[in-house]
């Protein structure tokens, strides 16, 4: 039986799989004081999120974690389905950084501060949901085609 990944996704889709579930896994149990601040610093880039008590944000946040580290660590999953929730999530988090004040340097830059530095790096896990995606998409159609030729 094939799998629906490839050789050259298995890597990044441990890695980061393994990351966010750890960090899923991590805000599970979020005491109050923890979900405050982690629904604080996302309303306050995404406004829709302040009509969503603190405690279901966290543990919506960890669910999605979780979820997303799954799909990425389960070969069955293929990679469009896997890359695009995780290119959904990191853009999330692009969003945040971009939009909270304080991230990035002065001026119409988006190189981070030394604050925004934590999550600036996120900006990995969006490369590695786009290559899983442009993967699903374009590299297995030539693989196929110089198979039926």
């Amino acid at each position: 039986m094939r799998l629906p990944i490839t050789p050259s996704e298995i890597a990044p889709r441990i890695v980061t799989g393994a990351f966010i579930l750890n960090s899923g896994l991590g805000k599970r149990g979020a005491d109050e004081g923890t979900a405050a601040g982690l629904h604080g610093f996302a309303s306050g880039a995404y406004p829709v999120l302040k009509k969503v008590p603190a405690t279901t944000f966290a543990r919506g946040l960890s669910t999605a974690e979780i979820t997303i580290g799954t799909l990425l660590l389960t070969p069955f999953v293929p990679a469009a389905v896997a890359g695009a929730a995780l290119t959904g999530f990191s853009g999330g988090l692009l969003g945040l950084y971009l939009r909270t004040p304080g991230m990035t340097k002065p001026g119409r830059s988006v190189a981070p501060t030394q604050d925004g530095l934590a999550i600036a790096k996120d900006v990995w896990m969006f490369g590695i949901g786009l290559g899983l995606l442009t993967e699903a998409l374009t590299g297995r159609r030539t693989t196929r085609s110089r198979r039926r030729r």
